[in-house]
């Protein structure tokens, strides 16, 4: 890979009020927007999805995800034996994945009703500039 995804760790604090969650090793000043996505079936894979530009941030705050990460060698056609990294992240875990440029992603929730948070670094005018949309079955390693 030449360009490397990236946990960053989080935590939380408890005390009778609740809790606060935080993640203060995550720079946001790239970030233009974010979304959030609700899967209410864990049997349905979300995907593949790339960006040869835009970089991206996952965050579970609820449930739990696996999302599949590859670096894409050609976006006109990439090869189908690339082989997935598997990311297993949970709500529990208190981190979020970066995703540079260059890859495409699958999400599929492990529990029903997860949820996850996408950051994305550039404005929604731009996505039609950078979306490679695969078949959900086309890597096939």
């Amino acid at each position: 890979m030449k360009n490397e995804y990236q946990i960053i760790g989080g935590g939380h604090h408890s005390d009778k009020r609740g809790t606060i969650f935080y993640f203060n090793d995550f720079d946001m000043t790239q970030v233009k927007r974010f979304y959030r996505v609700l899967h209410h079936d864990s049997s349905i894979t979300r995907g593949w999805r790339g960006h040869r530009i835009e970089q991206r941030w996952f965050h579970v705050c609820k449930g739990a995800f696996e999302i599949n990460l590859i670096e894409i060698d050609n976006w006109e056609a990439p090869d189908a034996l690339l082989k997935p990294t598997k990311i297993i992240m949970n709500a529990e875990e208190d981190s979020i994945l970066h995703v540079p440029a260059g890859f495409a992603t699958s999400l599929r929730a492990i529990s029903a009703n997860s949820e996850l948070v996408v950051f994305g670094d550039y404005p929604i005018e731009h996505a039609k500039n950078d979306d490679y949309l695969f078949p959900v079955d086309y890597f096939i390693a």
